[in-house]
């Protein structure tokens, strides 16, 4: 896998057995997702969406193909070795936050460290917090702050162990334009620092300021023309 390469996945496929039938939930997926990249996915209910972010989420194995995260092909890891592969390569951030709310903002951003028993290095969450656009609200309960600024929160928590790509799942669905679009902006300057960035999301407008977009329909890769949301 070239060194660039984030994520490479080669005929990816994910197999269910539902009485007598096999279910393709994805069957044969090929794609790439470079340093940098800002890349969205995008696909009807039961396209496979889920289960491809769960796959490169390291939260579940293909049936078959080859599935690279970090240069290391992940496909026949053990559950142990994908933990360890979500704690250094990977940082999530979802639509519903999950933020503790009674917390500060600057506690709620450590917790990774806490759960991975690392050092807590309160100069790198203050420049993280700073990083996001929230630089003075360290120090504020999170159920104090609005929805976009949670959501800047959680993004400062996913970096703290540096991650060299970032999930984001549905992550401005609950939010207005305006705050989406200051989020969007957010990812292109991480994006510039070398993290990639994969976006699930049913918002069309958004995936269209991603650099790129994957249509997924019945568990393949579809053109855009092809994906029943343009249909």
């Amino acid at each position: 896998m070239d060194s660039d390469k984030v994520i490479e996945a080669k005929n990816l496929k994910k197999y269910y057995t539902r009485g007598s039938e096999i279910v393709k939930a994805l069957d044969g997926v090929d794609f790439t997702i470079r340093q940098g990249e800002v890349v969205s996915i995008v696909g009807p209910s039961g396209s496979g969406k889920t289960t491809l972010m769960n796959l490169i989420s390291c939260l579940d194995t293909p049936t078959g193909g080859t599935l690279g995260i970090g240069g290391q092909d992940v496909t026949k890891f053990t559950e142990s070795q994908l933990i360890g592969i979500r704690r250094k390569y990977i940082g999530f951030i979802f639509q519903q936050f999950y933020l503790i709310p009674n917390l500060f903002a600057l506690e709620n951003v450590e917790l990774p460290l806490i759960f991975a028993k690392k050092p807590i290095d309160k100069e790198k969450i203050y420049r993280l917090i700073e990083t996001v656009g929230l630089k003075g609200r360290e120090r504020i309960p999170v159920y104090m702050l609005s929805g976009g600024d949670k959501q800047r929160i959680a993004i400062a928590r996913a970096l703290i162990n540096d991650p060299q790509l970032l999930i984001a799942d549905e992550p401005t669905g609950k939010l207005e334009i305006r705050v989406r679009d200051g989020l969007m902006e957010l990812f292109r300057q991480l994006s510039k620092a070398g993290i990639a960035i994969f976006i699930a999301t049913h918002d069309l407008e958004l995936a269209g300021m991603t650099e790129r977009i994957i249509y997924l329909q019945d568990g393949k890769i579809v053109p855009k023309q092809q994906s029943s949301l343009y249909l």
